[in-house]
């Protein structure tokens, strides 16, 4: 999996998309502050468990006192593992019903 997560709301939930590279990274977050019904949050380091908030958000969190940035910062960095998580354990799953029930599938009686 790739090792940056880049973390945005779209319809009141969180999502995410994978990149290989910071640089990418930033370029979709670029991308999605230019389209509509998007809210970009920031980059997510798989690697050092770090988070990087979009410029207007890093602003605000700037202002915030220690606890609350401290609260922030958990908060984010739940949200994106738990998103990865996510996608982790549906890798694993079959994606269909019809994966289930195919032929060669040792039938259980």
């Amino acid at each position: 999996m790739s090792r940056f997560s880049v973390i945005y709301l779209l319809h009141k939930q969180y999502h995410h998309i994978y990149s290989d590279t910071h640089e990418e990274a930033n370029a979709i977050l670029a991308k999605l502050l230019t389209q509509e019904d998007y809210k970009p949050i920031g980059i997510y380091d798989a690697k050092t468990e770090l988070f990087f908030w979009e410029p207007t958000r890093q602003h605000q969190y700037d202002k915030a006192s220690i606890g609350k940035q401290g609260k922030l910062g958990d908060q984010i960095t739940n949200i994106a593992q738990n998103l990865r998580h996510h996608d982790e354990i549906n890798q694993t799953r079959p994606n269909s019903i019809a994966q289930l029930l195919q032929p060669d599938q040792t039938e259980f009686v």
